[in-house]
């Protein structure tokens, strides 16, 4: 009986047969992933589409079925009634200075806390780090009341520093920071710096914060929509028109009975641009920092 034995070269063209067998199934695979988030992208994408629309649209287009992505007669009516009939402007003002503001501060003592927490080892700092988490889960409606009467004692009230009270530290900005200062930053190359001489605070300026520059990208976006989209604080300290933010201003454009479509999707076209800007522009950084959140010590 004849023996048929399979040599080096059946073994290889089976090898490649069978590589660009998975390679083409993990082609189709990837194929299908990418149409899925395509679709998805798409629905998610719609809102915003209609809004940018309707700010363009006349009063009898927008109430019209089916309605229309592009507007058949566009105008530009919507956005000069707000900004004569509303200090949009100067709302927008309030929520940047207000934005900005806590953004710096976040970012700086996330980066600070976040460096003790991830370098520096004493008896209760595990303690301290879970009460910083812990504060996560607590909510803010919880500590607003007696927030406010702090403001009010302090006499910072329809201000931006009223504003700035509630947020001035963000818990999981700080955990962000702990957890890329573990593993972006050797404890090596601290010490090193220390053997030469360095003291903390130039360590901390000169090595640690240029090498979170990813992390703190994300958490500047992260921080900055926080404020920005602040409604139920800024809502409670400011109460006159002039000191209002945005989010509270756009509140103004619905009554108990009616909503001014055409005015609220103007303003709120215009709001979004400063948050699409920051971004577009940090985007990199936002993605780099979170991926790097998630890794294991």
């Amino acid at each position: 009986m004849n023996r048929h034995y399979a040599g080096p070269s059946d073994r290889t063209v089976e090898e490649v047969a069978e590589g660009a067998s998975l390679r083409r199934k993990k082609r189709l695979t990837n194929l299908a992933i990418d149409i899925f988030l395509l679709i998805i992208s798409i629905f998610m994408l719609l809102p915003l589409v209609f809004l940018v629309a309707n700010a363009f649209k006349t009063p009898a287009e927008m109430l019209a079925w089916p309605p229309t992505i592009i507007p058949r007669d566009p105008t530009i009516a919507n956005f000069s009634a707000v900004l004569g009939d509303t200090p949009l402007l100067r709302w927008i003002g309030n929520s940047l200075a207000f934005a900005v503001l806590s953004t710096i501060a976040i970012v700086a003592t996330s980066a600070i806390a976040g460096y003790v927490f991830g370098k520096f080892r004493f008896g209760t700092m595990n303690v301290l780090f879970a009460l910083f988490l812990a504060t996560a889960i607590v909510p803010f409606e919880v500590y607003m009341i007696p927030l406010y009467f702090q403001a009010k004692s302090l006499g910072i009230l329809n201000s931006v520093w009223g504003l700035l009270l509630g947020y001035l530290v963000m818990s999981f900005g700080i955990f962000l920071i702990r957890q890329n200062v573990i593993h972006t930053i050797p404890d090596e190359l601290l010490e090193a710096a220390r053997i030469d001489g360095a003291g903390e605070f130039w360590i901390f300026l000169h090595i640690v914060l240029p090498l979170l520059r990813g992390a703190l990208g994300a958490l500047a976006v992260l921080a900055f929509f926080q404020a920005w989209t602040a409604f139920a604080w800024p809502i409670i300290v400011a109460t006159t028109r002039s000191s209002y933010t945005i989010e509270v201003g756009l509140a103004l454009f619905q009554t108990g009975f009616t909503v001014d479509l055409g005015r609220l999707s103007a303003a709120s076209a215009t709001v979004l641009i400063p948050s699409i800007l920051l971004f577009v522009i940090l985007r990199r950084n936002f993605v780099q920092g979170v991926a790097s959140t998630g890794m294991k010590e």
